[in-house]
């Protein structure tokens, strides 16, 4: 279904375009989905967000032409190991495992059977399962937090084994291996007999260095002396995986792009598959992701990033040599690889400036693609949508950024001749992360209202390999403020935006970025924050264990990082800031605490700086929830609009803006 043209093109400024892509629209078709997984004979799994459910995740089930939901109401299948979560449910037979939010239990539901927990109540979570059947257990890493949650202890990290419902060790936890302050990607061999994974300690970040460890399962289950086959401090490896004849193959960055690898049985060095400047792989902010699998053993099926866009291919493993699949697709955010009958098939979850996130079949005999689930039900009329333009410019120590700009677009409206657009820079959080063209209704909200929006991947962003990766290194408020401002100028030299009119925003790291750029330039006329970094130090001290030694490659080590945290924390230089802003915060938000932006926010009143402020109770690290969504996307465009002094969307979006 798609919505239609309403009346004849009317004229109205830029900013205020009467558009049909309304908040509640963006809030109801944002159904995010993630985390796919084969079953028997052909089946499906994957999971589904539901914003009008409080951003419950539910498992669907695609069995032939039919669609199940697996985990109904009140189930919640979601974990928070590292807090980003991701890897919460493992598919054996019939049968699925899996973590439940509210209490972070393991559940099983086999069958037709009610969903039922077998690990007992406590402090531990659970992520990245593999179903050891052979042994009845899955194996699993465990984090678990300390009895006393204002210790501020922090969790201990391990592999864990955990048995399985109906064995003689049902809901028993048994450690495997510990040691490392980091645990993932736990990998059984084909035939049982061993097991990889990988570990990272602190300070480094997982896309910074880790190492690949391989170990024999013995006997009784326990794990014989485990061996670094790969990796290191300045080495990345991610998603290990066995081919169907036991070979071990894995992706490494050390060749400054993320490609594949064969663990050589008899030691030596790893051999490159297919090597190219391109990326095979992806940061570790989740656990679970797949961006190849296995066709047979002697071809992989793989996505990968070029310049920022996503390629599908088949790849020869002998030769090295890979064959295009053709797709409509220029995001592929995950796939998985069924075998067994004909050819076999694939599924992933791509993408394109036209189409939103969707969930799709190929078929690698014939070709053919089935589409089984949409991120967004109705999607507007192409006349309505802005279809991007990937750029690259220049930015500051001649560097190259790169970003995709999205024109305003509504086949209904037409600004005035000769006028220019405002336009919102949009810095992406992480800040190790990257920016793609997916359709999303969120960007097209601002583009059919007549707002340019320049979604930018700065320097220190993935998909442009390592050297662009680490250019971030000691220059996180720097380089990414740099590269948005070099955008933004970009545009208004190229005749693309109104200079007077320029927005930045951003969430998480993003909301350093926009803050900094307020605090300390004087390209940008408003901004909005969402949950951001203001205190670089606060950061520090409130951050969960994945990130907090996080500063220390972004900033610099401690004790030298002291004065650089104060000259770059925008809460330390709030009478440099001058610019009208915006911020939207979660109470519940354990990354960026509530003080953040509270203590920015109390600044500027008192500076006299207009400023509004919206905080959401439910709310963690992002908006999950429709009517937060709705009522932030609302609040945010009056705010704009009260600004620029145009024509406001309507009182019911009114949000209080103090000093105004």
């Amino acid at each position: 279904m798609s919505i239609t043209p309403q009346s004849p093109a009317s004229p109205a400024p830029y900013g205020a375009w009467a558009s049909p892509i309304s908040a509640a629209l963006v809030a109801a078709g944002a159904t995010p989905l993630s985390s796919l997984a084969l079953g028997p004979d052909g089946d499906l799994y994957w999971l589904a967000g539901r914003a009008s459910e409080a951003g419950r995740q539910t498992l669907q089930r695609r069995h032939g032409a039919r669609t199940d939901e697996v985990t109904p109401l009140p189930l919640n299948v979601r974990t928070r190991v590292h807090e980003y979560g991701g890897g919460a449910y493992a598919v054996h037979g019939d049968t699925v495992y899996f973590s439940h939010f509210a209490d972070n239990r393991l559940y099983c539901r086999g069958g037709d059977a009610e969903a039922a927990p077998f690990t007992a109540p406590g402090r531990q979570r659970f992520a990245d399962f593999v179903v050891d059947a052979a042994r009845q257990r899955l194996i699993a890493v465990r984090e678990q937090h300390p009895d006393d949650p204002a210790s501020h202890a922090q969790p201990a990290n391990a592999l864990c084994a955990v048995g399985l419902p109906g064995s003689a060790a049902a809901g028993a936890e048994t450690v495997l291996a510990s040691g490392h302050d980091f645990y993932s990607s736990p990998r059984l061999s084909p035939d049982g007999r061993m097991l990889a994974w990988l570990t990272w300690d602190h300070p480094r970040m997982p896309w910074q260095g880790t190492e690949l460890w391989l170990a024999a399962v013995l006997e009784g289950g326990t794990l014989g002396t485990p061996l670094c086959i790969a990796g290191g401090p300045q080495e990345s490896i991610c998603q290990p995986e066995w081919a169907p004849d036991g070979r071990l193959y894995f992706v490494s960055d050390r060749s400054g792009f993320w490609n594949l690898y064969r663990h050589r049985d008899a030691g030596g060095p790893a051999d490159a598959i297919c090597p190219m400047e391109a990326e095979f792989g992806s940061p570790h902010w989740t656990f679970g992701n797949a961006m190849y699998g296995f066709a047979s053993a002697q071809e992989i099926v793989c996505t990968y990033i070029d310049k920022g866009v996503s390629r599908l291919a088949r790849l020869d493993i002998a030769g090295g040599r890979l064959a295009a699949i053709a797709t409509p697709y220029e995001e592929i955010r995950e796939l998985r690889v069924g075998r067994g009958r004909g050819a076999g098939f694939l599924a992933l979850l791509g993408g394109s400036p036209t189409i939103p996130l969707e969930l799709a079949r190929i078929d690698l005999s014939s070709g053919e693609l089935e589409v089984l689930a949409h991120s967004i039900a109705d999607t507007p009329d192409l006349g309505y949508l802005s279809v991007p333009q990937s750029i690259s410019y220049p930015s500051a120590s001649g560097r190259t950024a790169h970003a995709f700009f999205y024109p305003p677009a509504n086949q209904d409206m037409q600004a005035p001749e000769d006028s220019k657009p405002p336009v919102i820079v949009i810095s992406h959080g992480g800040p190790t992360s990257m920016t793609v063209n997916t359709l999303k209704l969120a960007t097209q909200f601002w583009t059919s209202r007549g707002f340019g929006v320049l979604d930018v991947n700065y320097g220190g962003s993935t998909g442009f390999g390592r050297a662009y990766r680490d250019a971030l290194q000691g220059q996180w408020a720097i380089v990414d403020v740099e590269d948005c401002i070099a955008g933004a100028q970009y545009l208004v030299q190229h005749g693309m935006a109104d200079g007077e009119r320029l927005i930045i925003r951003g969430g998480s790291a993003g909301g350093l970025t926009t803050l900094c750029a307020l605090t300390f330039h004087d390209v940008f006329k408003l901004g909005a924050s969402y949950y951001g970094v203001s205190d670089l130090k606060g950061l520090d001290q409130d951050s969960h264990k994945f990130e907090s030694h996080y500063n220390e490659y972004l900033i610099a080590p401690a004790p030298h990082a002291d004065a650089l945290y104060q000259a770059r924390s925008p809460i330390n230089h709030t009478d440099r800031l001058a610019r009208p802003m915006i911020f939207f915060q979660g109470l519940d938000d354990k990354v960026v605490p509530p003080q953040q932006s509270e203590s920015m926010v109390q600044a500027l009143k008192r500076r006299g700086v207009p400023v509004a402020y919206v905080a959401l109770e439910g709310e963690g690290h992002g908006f999950r929830k429709a009517e937060n969504i709705i009522r932030t996307l609302e609040a945010e465009l009056y705010f704009y609009q009260r600004m620029f002094g145009l024509p406001t969307a309507g009182a019911h979006a009114a949000v209080e803006i103090h000093n105004l």
